[in-house]
């Protein structure tokens, strides 16, 4: 299974608060803050998850542009109402992954736009922030070598620098993310002698 799946799995779960099977279209009761996700949320979640294994699949048989094709339908999907932050984050995490594919197919400009949206999706510091960062590495870098396999050394070095800058951004990202997390954590618990 790959990383995306394994990522959509856990929003899955996460999603899943309560044992119990909602009726119709009710939220499910996550305790007393009251409902937090329905089934509407539950049926996209499954939906790209099972696009991501489809994407996989392709990708394995050497069919990217199959594997492409199930993660548009993703994104062209029509998604649950009120804009649920794991919606937001599933269509970030599989924009990055189109870059990724669309960039190893040599399609850098197309890349850039899957990148472009997925930031749209995941405005704040986040991990999925951070992974669009390093994904725009990756295709700067494909970039780098395509352009210098061309001769166009000066773009080349262009296309270089910006991957590294996208990289630092991508570290600079996930060190905000981890500090944030740690901060809701709370202070670490001394330790007894």
């Amino acid at each position: 299974m790959s990383r995306s799946s394994w990522l959509l799995l856990l929003v899955l779960a996460l999603g899943a608060c309560s044992r119990s099977e909602p009726r119709g279209d009710a939220p499910r009761d996550c305790g007393p803050s009251g409902p937090v996700v329905d089934t509407a949320l539950l049926a996209f979640l499954s939906q790209a998850r099972s696009a991501h294994h489809v994407a996989d699949a392709r990708e394995a048989s050497g069919d990217g542009a199959a594997a492409l094709r199930a993660l548009r339908g993703l994104t062209e999907a029509v998604k649950p109402p009120g804009a649920p932050p794991e919606v937001e984050e599933v269509l970030a995490d599989t924009r990055a992954r189109m870059a990724d594919l669309l960039s190893q197919a040599g399609q850098f400009d197309e890349a850039d736009a899957a990148i472009a949206a997925g930031l749209r999706n995941a405005p704040g510091p986040s991990y999925f922030r951070g992974h669009l960062m390093e994904v725009r590495g990756a295709v700067e870098e494909r970039r780098e070598k395509a352009l210098r396999g061309q001769g166009r050394g000066q773009e080349a070095d262009s296309a270089r620098e910006r991957s590294l800058a996208a990289y630092e951004e991508a570290m600079k990202i996930q060190a905000e993310v981890i500090d944030q997390s740690l901060r809701r954590a709370g202070p670490a618990p001394s330790a007894s002698k």
